[in-house]
């Protein structure tokens, strides 16, 4: 996968994570947030050690 494509869609899931989180409590999903959350979080971090590397 191209590192331009990478940071486009960790800005989607953590998009669409916040949507969710914003939902009334009663319509968030439990599952639908830990899914998005742990894919955000381990897009960042992939990201985060590409941008070390190159520095």
């Amino acid at each position: 996968m191209s590192m331009g494509i990478i940071p486009l869609i960790t800005f989607v899931i953590w998009f669409v994570a916040i949507q969710e989180f914003l939902k009334p409590e009663k319509n968030q999903s439990n599952r639908k947030i830990m899914i998005l959350t742990s894919a955000g979080s381990l897009l960042t971090l992939v990201l985060t050690i590409s941008l070390f590397q190159t520095l």
